[in-house]
């Protein structure tokens, strides 16, 4: 029986605080990926799951929510996977940028290391 969710919180490349609500025996790490001046991207672990481990099987639901107060960031990914085989969820979301631009935030949700890619 999968566990009830856990909170979690972590900064990213520029500063901005996120709250991280998540499933304790899914949920292995978040990466944050931004588009910097330069043209380059730059990708890094906004949370890492202080457990060694996983304590039981992961339920078929998987569900995770990002908050960031600091730039009105509010999503949930909730998904059903009754064979346990998803691996990595990947987000898109835009926020408000400078200068009247949008920008995007690439968010990677990931259930054990995996490789980059």
């Amino acid at each position: 029986m999968a566990r009830h969710n856990r909170e979690g919180s972590g900064a990213d490349q520029r500063g901005f605080e996120y709250g991280v609500s998540y499933q304790p025996d899914w949920l292995k790490l978040v990466k944050v990926t931004r588009q910097l001046e330069t043209g380059r991207q730059s990708t890094k672990t906004l949370f890492r799951n202080p457990a060694v481990g996983p304590e039981t099987e992961p339920g078929e639901r998987i569900r995770t929510r990002i908050v960031s107060a600091d730039q009105s960031l509010d999503f949930e990914v909730a998904l059903t996977d009754p064979r346990c085989a998803v691996k990595r969820v990947r987000v898109a979301y835009e926020v408000p940028g400078e200068n009247g631009r949008w920008e995007e935030i690439e968010f990677t949700l990931e259930s054990e290391d995996l490789p980059d890619g």
